[in-house]
């Protein structure tokens, strides 16, 4: 299927993670242009980006997505390189390793899981949308679309890690109320979710290498398998294009293997190294 984006320009944030650069070559494959963000890890981004066969209809921005006045900047200048953008998916989130309970979580770590997961998307989406509003509906009718990348913690909670989970349920608030406020931009325009469950990124795969995590997070799934990015990124390619998903919106989509927040299997019933095998051969 021709999804047709190939004249479209998709702002991603969070490009240096793993799913951001899933995100990245899942659009390359489609033909769109790329404005790509980092922070922390700019500078690997802008290496890797480099080496990209499609490096010609990319750019790399360095911005925060918790500043407001950065993310402003960062979606003006991929405006003044493409024309305009298209999609954007707020992709930038912080998962933090340590299991800790609320009341032993400090300060600092909740406000900043917060402000990378909450605020960064919120900074993100109204960066975009003040773009839309200036540069105006595409003549063609091929409405805008705004996705944001939960978490099925934010469905489920997640023990151990409330920050993550309150942080990730908000963004279904913010789904189902700019729906109704970006048509009044582009009267086409969508706003969905892809809500990924376990899912192996850098991000994860400490977590995911301790013994006995794998056999533990699995055993909710009936699909005895991990997600891998690109799974994650096709998910969201699929809600971007009009042509798939033109009349989809205020949705959020899992992606986690059919996971419905109770136990399937016994521990006794999911292999591990069968699983890893499995995402070599992928």
């Amino acid at each position: 299927m021709d999804l047709k984006l190939t004249d479209k320009t998709i702002f991603i944030t969070g490009a240096s993670g793993g799913i951001g650069r899933a995100l990245a070559e899942e659009f390359a494959q489609e033909g769109a242009s790329l404005a790509l963000t980092g922070h922390g890890k700019f500078d690997e981004l802008q290496a890797w980006l480099a080496g990209q066969p499609w490096a010609g209809r990319a750019m790399a921005l360095k911005a925060d997505t918790t500043q407001p006045l950065e993310m402003d900047a960062a979606l003006a200048q991929a405006v003044e390189r493409f024309g305009r953008v298209d999609v954007c998916v707020a992709n930038a989130g912080k998962w933090p390793q340590e299991d800790l309970r609320l009341d032993e979580i400090d300060e600092g770590r909740l406000r900043e899981t917060i402000d990378v997961n909450l605020y960064g998307s919120i900074w993100t989406a109204r960066a975009f949308m003040q773009a839309l509003a200036r540069s105006g509906p595409r003549p063609d009718g091929h409405g805008a679309c705004l996705i944001f990348i939960g978490s099925t913690a934010g469905r489920f909670g997640e023990r151990g890690h409330v920050d993550y989970a309150l942080s990730k349920a908000a963004l279904r608030g913010m789904v189902s109320t700019l729906k109704n406020e970006i048509v009044h931009t582009d009267p086409y325009a969508r706003v969905n979710m892809v809500e990924p469950g376990w899912t192996v990124t850098h991000m994860a795969r400490e977590a995911l290498n301790q013994p006995g995590t794998i056999e533990r997070v699995v055993r909710t799934m009936p699909l005895k398998q991990l997600a891998r990015a690109k799974d994650i990124a096709r998910a969201v390619v699929m809600l971007s294009s009009h042509v798939s998903a033109r009349h989809v919106s205020g949705e959020v989509l899992t992606v986690a293997g059919g996971m419905e927040g109770r136990v399937q299997w016994n521990v006794d019933q999911v292999n591990a190294d069968a699983i890893r095998e499995r995402l070599r051969q992928d």
